[in-house]
């Protein structure tokens, strides 16, 4: 135990949970009654079909699947019954040949020749039929050549004897070739455990091969068994749901050579998603276990079989670890096989830790939308544009550049756009720039200032004449005809 504290922690407790482990059971809350389970610990299904009426007739149908899925006192007492009436029924053939043909007055006359010679009675007439049957030998009675009947009751006995033996002995070759008692050598862990793996809470129990021979194409499937009522309002005693064990990864093909943790994750997908170490006390589900795969030795078909009861779930335990490393091979410790430890796990549900994680999350603040601010400044930018297309080119020229009422916007968009983006900043940069000697009225300044310069550049760029009507870099709708400044007023409205 102290080597095992060392090696794991001393927060780790083991628990046996098999009846020959040293540990202590793991405690229950509160002891339940028997549940009435729908698969045994050992594969059987408690399962009885009742007032099946007319349809047991198709039993008889399947005679031989039949005859084969009886029991073993069954097969030998059908065994035994069809040879002696069959052995009995033939010797009585012979016998009432060898009555009819008056073969039993005459049997010790020399002169006389029989159907079957020296048989005078019933108990020789079945002796020779067990000779004739068994193919001893006719040392003593064999049929002459002048009984034809008896030659066509000896076709009819040698097709109705292979029959017979065909069907019983295949029968009982299938019965005792079937690999039910190979499951018998594949171990199932007699509890399931929940924990956290790979930081994920996940299902988990074990699986292992006692036999040296492989299982080839080992799968293995997990169904959950569990009464629910729909939205309809109709009620399903046994609802049956499927719990994944990697189908979507192929984790569930098993390379079965030594023992495995089958682990089915619970996450939004799993039937499990809302199970909490608190919910487990009302649970009611059994967990059915089917393990397929192909016996090495003999190439037919096995399937091994347990489940798992609410109350044979532990929360919060884990394997123990059977697999050690010797000199020159692997050693499997199968006393361990059952045994479990406790480990760390929270007992919320996964539903619960996802909302507790999204409560303590920090909330994301909506960010500024400059959408409608963009929106109008290049419904204004368009609009320009339709109305430099109606002056007259002389109109367009005195203006400058065609694109500058344009150049003038998007600089004022963009300085918009930087103080909308002011609230988009971390407090910490919002105060740098709530500074007096970064105030707006120095942004306004600068902005004024941007637009102002590529006015005066126009102006430089316009004809002598022109200048000189704008007074030196001025503004020139004072000078300018009435018809121009009115077209020119009309171009900026």
């Amino acid at each position: 135990m102290s080597a095992l504290r060392r090696k794991l922690g001393d927060e780790y407790q083991v628990v046996s949970t098999s009846a020959s482990g040293g540990g202590l059971p793991p405690p229950r809350s509160a002891p339940r009654g028997k549940r009435q389970r729908f698969v045994d610990k050992n594969g059987r299904c408690n399962v009885q079909h009742g007032n099946l009426g007319g349809e047991s007739s198709r039993y008889l149908s399947d005679f031989f699947t039949t005859l084969v899925d009886l029991k073993w006192r069954w097969n030998l007492f059908i065994f035994i019954l069809t040879y002696t009436v069959a052995w009995l029924f033939m010797a009585s053939m012979w016998w009432v040949i060898a009555y009819m043909r008056g073969d039993l007055n005459k049997a010790h006359d020399d002169s006389y020749t029989p159907c079957v010679a020296n048989v005078y009675n019933f108990p020789s007439a079945f002796l020779f039929f067990v000779e004739t049957e068994a193919t001893i030998g006719y040392g003593y009675r064999y049929i002459t050549d002048k009984c034809p009947e008896g030659i066509i009751l000896f076709l009819f006995q040698s097709i109705l004897g292979s029959i017979v033996d065909a069907f019983l002995i295949g029968c009982m070759f299938i019965k005792m070739s079937q690999p039910k008692k190979r499951a018998e050598t594949l171990m199932f862990s007699e509890h399931a455990a929940i924990s956290m793996r790979d930081g994920k809470l996940t299902l988990m129990f074990r699986v292992g091969n006692l036999r040296n021979s492989h299982m080839v194409s080992a799968q293995i499937r997990c169904k959950l068994l569990k009464s629910r009522q729909t939205p309809e309002g109709e009620f399903l005693p046994l609802d049956q749901l499927e719990l994944d064990v990697g189908f979507s990864t192929g984790a569930d093909q098993l390379f079965l050579v030594s023992p495995l943790t089958i682990c089915h994750v619970i996450d939004s997908k799993s039937p499990f998603y809302d199970l909490s170490q608190r919910s487990m006390h009302t649970e009611q589900f059994e967990i059915v276990v089917i393990l397929e795969g192909i016996v090495e030795t003999t190439g037919m078909t096995c399937q091994a079989r347990t489940s798992y009861t609410e109350d044979e779930v532990l929360w919060g335990h884990r394997f123990f670890p059977v697999i050690s490393l010797e000199e020159g091979f692997f050693k499997v410790d199968y006393s361990q096989f059952h045994a479990t430890f406790e480990v760390p796990t929270p007992p919320y549900s996964v539903k619960e830790q996802e909302e507790m994680l999204l409560m303590s999350s920090p909330l994301i603040p909506p960010a500024v939308s400059n959408s409608k601010e963009r929106n109008s400044s290049v419904e204004c930018l368009d609009g320009l544009d339709e109305v430099g297309t109606k002056l007259p080119s002389k109109l367009q020229k005195i203006t400058g550049r065609d694109d500058f009422p344009k150049k003038l916007l998007r600089m004022s968009s963009t300085t918009s756009e930087k103080a909308y983006s002011m609230g988009d900043l971390p407090m910490k940069l919002q105060r740098i720039s709530s500074v007096p000697g970064n105030s707006e009225e120095k942004l306004g300044s600068k902005t004024t200032k941007m637009m102002s310069d590529p006015m005066s550049q126009s102006v430089a760029e316009l004809p002598p004449k022109l200048q000189k009507l704008s007074g030196g870099g001025g503004r020139m709708e004072g000078n300018l005809p009435p018809k121009l400044r009115k077209m020119n007023s009309d171009r900026f409205t």
